[in-house]
């Protein structure tokens, strides 16, 4: 078809940029099939066993195959690159942030500071009930800093240790656990990847996010107060182990604190990204990594010098099996295909946009209704649908709202996806680990208490923000 003819079936969006309206073009009705059938699969991803990155990652690469055929026919390549590169960078900022703060939390975990925190809960010897409080409160406390996969898995482990066995314990533990992680992660910009995306979009101040702390305590806390009536008192087992955190691992926490202010400082006080402050502090981390590399073979030597005067032959065989820290080791060790997964989706969403669809859906949610109402079922669709994408949406529709109505959607779309267990990956991670413990169906069991809390978090929020 000459280009002349193709244009002349296409309408001209009344925008600056003059990007052309694909939707109810061929085009983009194709993209939004592949969309679907790209989600469709990530959906299933527990059930198909196919990383979740794999289908958008393709289905991205083809929207922009296509708009870039379009435009190209139209005369308007130039446009689509521009737009394409825009998405781009907003990734990379947003991937570069991500891989340096789970190369910290891989460090962290690799010195065995969370492992501290695992065994001196299991010697504790707590009632259920009591475990069930602590792993939900650690678990929202940590998923502030801590990724919410990281930090249900951690409690996970606990869970399973101590209440081996106990499979109705479990489950409610571990939904309590997913519900904690979620809300953890919604006050904080370091908690969660939809807060983050928010915080750089300067949409909400690093500061003002704080608001959001009382609502998430309630949206943890009403689901929690229900589930633990049914929880008994008995006491769970005492399992007592040698542990002993490696070298280095307080100060990488330390690290890891100087990191976040510099971050905070480069773009409260210097107007720069975020990830500027994030990237100087993984050479913070890789200085300390060349330190410790340098400093080991001393540090082994007095160590062993201490063991044989104690003769302590448990600590000698430990000091055999101590390798050099790496700090690329903790790279590669990153959620790639999480992060895989989010440039798929940020593409995706990023092509159907620039076809015109959220400004479509934005029209409808945002200008039809009342914003309030738009945010909170934008908070269900995240149930569903991962927040990933339902944030990015939203902030690319970009509509006109307070700075009450973003941290509305900010919560909503972090919380929401607690309410099965497929809709955050701290639920999906849980459903593997568990091994049949925590299941689809012995979460939405207790979906009704978490909608409780759900709607008791938007009333707070409304109430005193």
């Amino acid at each position: 078809m000459p280009s002349s003819v193709l244009a002349s079936s296409l309408n001209l969006e009344a925008t600056g940029n003059h990007a052309l309206d694909l939707t109810s073009h061929w085009a983009g009705y194709f993209a939004l099939f592949l969309f679907a059938l790209a989600y469709s699969l990530v959906i299933a991803e527990d059930y198909l066993h196919l990383r979740k990155s794999k289908p958008v990652l393709v289905a991205a690469g083809v929207i922009w195959f296509i708009l870039g055929y379009v435009y190209t026919q139209n005369g308007m390549q130039e446009l689509a690159k521009s737009v394409f590169e825009h998405n781009l960078l907003e990734y990379a900022e947003l991937l570069l942030f991500l891989l340096v703060a789970m190369t910290y939390i891989n460090a962290m975990e690799e010195r065995k500071v969370f492992d501290g925190i695992r065994v001196w809960m299991m010697s504790k010897g707590l009632s259920l009930r009591n475990l069930f409080w602590l792993t939900g409160i650690l678990a929202f406390a940590i998923s502030s800093f801590a990724n919410n996969l990281t930090t249900a898995m951690l409690m996970c482990a606990i869970i399973l240790k101590v209440a081996k066995g106990n499979k109705k314990f479990i489950n409610i533990a571990c939904i309590n656990v997913v519900v904690a992680s979620n809300a953890g992660g919604a006050f904080s910009p370091f908690g969660d990847i939809t807060t983050l995306m928010v915080w750089q979009a300067e949409l909400v101040g690093f500061t003002e996010f704080f608001a959001l702390f009382i609502p998430s305590v309630v949206n943890f806390i009403v689901p929690a107060v229900i589930m633990s009536l049914f929880i008994s008192s008995e006491p769970s087992q005492i399992i007592l182990e040698e542990f002993e955190m490696k070298r280095g691992a307080k100060r990488i926490v330390f690290l890891f604190i100087l990191t976040i202010i510099t971050s905070v400082i480069a773009f409260n006080s210097f107007g720069m990204p975020p990830v500027l402050g994030m990237m100087t502090g993984l050479g913070y981390l890789k200085f300390f990594g060349y330190y410790l590399r340098k400093s080991l073979p001393r540090s082994l030597e007095k160590k062993r010098t201490e063991a044989q005067q104690r003769k302590d032959e448990k600590a000698l065989k430990r000091l055999g099996q101590v390798v050099p820290f790496d700090v690329f080791s903790k790279i590669a060790a990153a959620e790639w295909d999480t992060l895989l997964f989010f440039f798929g989706v940020v593409m995706c969403v990023g092509g159907l946009g620039f076809m015109g669809y959220l400004t479509l859906i934005s029209e409808a949610m945002y200008t039809n209704w009342d914003p309030t109402y738009a945010n909170i079922v934008a908070g269900v669709l995240s149930a569903i649908v991962d927040n990933i994408p339902v944030m990015f949406a939203v902030i690319n529709m970009n509509p006109a709202m307070g700075l009450d109505q973003w941290l509305l959607v900010t919560m909503t779309a972090g919380v929401g996806g607690s309410l099965l267990s497929v809709g955050s990956a701290a639920g999906v991670a849980l459903m593997g680990q568990s091994k049949g413990n925590y299941s689809f169906f012995g979460h939405l069991k207790w979906s009704w208490a978490i909608a409780l809390g759900y709607i008791a978090s938007i009333l707070t929020h409304l109430w005193i923000n």
